[in-house]
């Protein structure tokens, strides 16, 4: 992504871009067909687009959002708090040229992990994220409140459960990061 935020071209037509407020509508409309936000709002939304210290990416074809990203400058590190790609774009690498986006911007800020955590029966989010080099660093036990009724199941193994039984039980979180700085540099 150019400094301005402006496109740069991918192969089959494709456009990843820094997001602004004007792509809001878009982004609700992307996360609506998805049933998100699970935690998220509009005006949180919003609040990212505009604020110095977030970075919202998005890859377009033609006028079409197909998916986005969302990383948020800590002190010290990033977040990776959230990224989507549209049912029928995915299996095209779209996720890992988002997620590539987000570490190039963590790198930028001077950050020395980028933090994440996942739903831990998101099988294809986990396998993305660790090809990408993240580490597990731990689990938050009964973190996520269940999924809602779908007509489709997602394409996840299933989910660890902490002490519930049934279809209301909640799901493990996977806390994992990606070291931005060489150890030589860090020790230096």
């Amino acid at each position: 992504m150019s400094a301005e935020g402006h496109p740069e071209g991918l192969s089959e037509g494709f456009a990843l871009m820094r997001l602004t407020l004007d792509d809001l509508e878009d982004i609700a409309a992307l996360e609506t067909a998805h049933g998100w936000p699970l935690g998220g709002s509009g005006a949180q939304l919003a609040a990212a687009l505009s604020d110095e210290a977030s970075a919202v990416v998005g890859l377009r074809v033609g006028t079409t959002l197909t998916g986005y990203a969302v990383a948020v400058r800590l002190p010290f590190e990033a977040e990776l708090q959230a990224i989507l790609v549209d049912d029928a774009w995915r299996g095209r690498g779209f996720a890992r040229r988002l997620l590539a986006a987000v570490v190039a911007q963590a790198r930028a800020w001077g950050s020395e992990r980028l933090l994440l955590e996942v739903r831990a029966g998101n099988a294809p989010a986990i396998a993305l994220y660790r090809d990408a080099g993240f580490e597990d660093d731990g689990v938050r036990r009964g973190y996520y409140p269940p999924r809602p009724a779908s007509p489709q199941p997602p394409e996840t193994t299933p989910p660890r459960h902490a002490g519930a039984v049934g279809g209301d039980a909640r799901e493990d979180a996977l806390l994992m990061s990606l070291p931005l700085v060489a150890e030589e540099a860090a020790s230096g």
